[in-house]
């Protein structure tokens, strides 16, 4: 498969329009606990596969989607900014901020002679080609505070036969939500530029900045720390490979059915949601692919959207607002008792959430800090083989069509890929409503035996 060649790389300035911008615009944003905790994990990185733009539409592709997000980050202003430390000295700690200066996210054009979208789409494991579509491989949100990298950079890649648009975001700053927020608003800022709307106003929310926190001390003498405990806390990743199946919505109502029927004489009282009989279903298979003993014991970890949940939080909160939710089994559990018992254990770990005692533990974080990841969900977990499930159905991917088409496929970057995580999209197009997409990462051993397991198959997508 054919290498990707960089052609160009510039820095994209917010450009004020009547896409308006927040009447206030903040000079700094001072991170809340939900942000610094996620300092150490690798950028965020989505992006979408698009069909090739006719004639029409092809001519200066790249400088009209590098104009249209220019117009985009004139919303989303400080994330054309950079990461500030204020080092108190000694043992007093930092504070980090992202301060709003408009110095611009990098913007990349790149092309992929000989790949095409079949190449993408048709393997059933995801090619390694896919992770040069991405900018900023193999950073981590601390690196930003570091240095000078941008917390946001995009890159365009030009295959024989179509487009990917990719992001990559710093997790410090920016949670899924907010990223598909951002990537939704320029798309159709994209969209509406290719048919001559340059001005108008569009149906995208105004982003909230306001975190309505005083700057926290993070209790570390150098910023280096922070990157060495995730260092600690992951250790070496052992190779992994990523396969990628959709579930129609024909088939995650049948999950859903059988799920809520296996639990309907527990008196449980539970009613199964789509993702967990999904999710159930995948922790079955991925047990059977771990080849784990009945004693052996498994851990599911979910993260859990606080928007909605945690007062004072609004939808277009911009920033990171997610908690993180365990479930814990042995795999005999998981195995013997059935889909429904697999999916009331996830729906139980979801159910516990706190909006009040969510508020506590960020009111006490700076006294007792922890990180993405924290010891015990994985280190603490001893020899339980852990999942971790990131992303939502609920983001709306497919509707970012820049003007000429809406995507055929959408794809993750290398960050943040470890033996265990799974990704979770709208199945896209041809699945009906209420699909579902998951991204799975394993070893390859493992993998080979998921995507070779009949009763995991049987429910997804040819």
């Amino acid at each position: 498969m054919g290498d990707v060649r960089i052609m160009s790389r510039r820095m994209v300035r917010p450009k004020s329009s009547t896409f308006r911008p927040p009447e206030r615009q903040p000079e700094t944003i001072h991170l809340t606990p939900w942000d610094l905790r996620m300092l150490i994990v690798d950028y965020n990185q989505k992006g979408v596969l698009l069909p090739k733009p006719p004639a029409a539409a092809a001519q200066g592709v790249v400088d009209r989607l590098a104009s249209s997000l220019a117009r985009a980050l004139g919303r989303f202003f400080p994330l054309a900014g950079r990461l500030a430390v204020n080092d108190h000295g000694g043992s007093a700690g930092q504070t980090i901020s992202l301060r709003c200066s408009n110095e611009g996210a990098e913007f990349v054009h790149a092309v992929a002679p000989g790949v095409t979208v079949a190449d993408v789409t048709a393997p059933l494991c995801v090619p390694r080609v896919v992770w040069s579509f991405f900018p900023l491989n193999g950073v981590v949100g601390a690196d930003a505070a570091a240095g000078s990298r941008p917390v946001l950079a995009a890159q365009v890649t030009e295959l024989d036969d179509g487009v990917f648009v990719a992001m990559s975001v710093n997790h410090g700053v920016a949670d899924g939500t907010t990223f598909w927020h951002l990537f939704n608003t320029w798309s159709e800022i994209s969209r509406r530029s290719v048919n001559g709307d340059r001005e108008c106003e569009i149906s995208s929310p105004l982003p909230v900045f306001d975190r309505c926190v005083v700057p926290i001390t993070v209790p570390f003498g150098k910023l280096e720390d922070i990157v060495g405990q995730r260092r600690r806390g992951y250790g070496q990743r052992p190779p992994v490979q990523e396969c990628f199946v959709r579930f129609s919505g024909e088939s995650v109502r049948n999950l859903v059915s059988k799920a809520n029927a296996e639990m309907s004489g527990s008196g449980s009282g539970t009613t199964i949601s789509s993702l967990q009989a999904v999710l159930a279903h995948l922790w079955r298979a991925v047990c059977r692919a771990w080849r784990l003993a009945p004693e052996e014991e498994t851990r599911y970890v979910l993260q859990v959207g606080c928007r909605g949940r945690v007062d004072g939080v609004p939808a277009t909160y911009s920033g990171n607002a997610a908690a993180l939710a365990a479930s814990d089994s042995t795999a005999g559990e998981i195995l013997e008792k059935g889909l429904g018992r697999a999916a009331w254990l996830l729906n139980r770990a979801v159910a516990s959430f706190d909006g009040a005692r969510e508020r506590a533990e960020l009111e006490k974080w700076a006294r007792e800090p922890s990180f993405a990841m924290p010891p015990e969900f994985v280190l603490g977990a001893g020899a339980r083989r852990l999942l971790l499930t990131g992303s939502s159905p609920r983001f709306d991917v497919f509707g970012n069509d820049f003007g000429w088409g809406a995507p055929v496929a959408v794809r993750s970057g290398a960050g943040n890929k470890m033996g265990g995580k799974v990704t979770v999209y709208e199945g896209g197009r041809g699945c009906g409503a209420g699909s579902i997409a998951l991204e799975v990462c394993l070893a390859p051993e493992a993998l080979a035996r998921l995507v070779a397991d009949q009763e995991f198959m049987s429910a997804t997508v040819p």
